[in-house]
């Protein structure tokens, strides 16, 4: 008997970058999720072109987001990991606070602020937070077509 393998699926890419204490975390994480993004040509696809490109900007707006959340109300960032595994990108942002993020409701839709995870929602395909030894994970999901 004679059973066919399936074929192997995507490779998964895994890039770290440390930010405990690191200067200026938004936009280091900017530059370097650009740079990987980059690198791993995602979104994966041919044509380069004004929604591949808005893809990307996407992305880089949720990590920002991501990053100045845990700056502002987590006692900051201490690692930012991307994974791509074909075309599904997944966002992890590790801080030191173990309490979940929730989007805050602004009362007050003129005043500045407070709207970054309302951000992550419209964007993200799927977020959520897990407890770690030394405080949370806040990650994301989103595919390279969902933008």
């Amino acid at each position: 008997m004679h059973t066919a393998k399936a074929p192997p699926g995507p490779t998964e890419h895994i890039r770290q970058l440390v930010l405990r204490d690191a200067p200026d975390p938004v936009t280091r994480s900017r530059d370097f999720t650009r740079r990987v993004l980059a690198a791993w040509a995602w979104p994966p696809g041919a044509p380069w072109n004004p929604q591949r490109r808005q893809q990307v900007e996407d992305v880089l707006l949720v990590v920002c987001e991501l990053v100045a959340n845990a700056c502002v109300h987590a006692g900051g960032p201490t690692q930012l990991v991307l994974r791509s595994r074909g075309e599904r990108l997944r966002v992890e942002v590790a801080d030191r606070d173990a309490r979940r993020p929730e989007p805050r409701r602004a009362d007050d839709p003129g005043r500045p602020g407070g709207y970054g995870l309302l951000i992550v929602e419209e964007l993200a395909q799927a977020w959520g937070s897990t407890r770690g030894a030394e405080g949370k994970c806040v990650w994301l999901e989103i595919g390279a077509h969902a933008a």
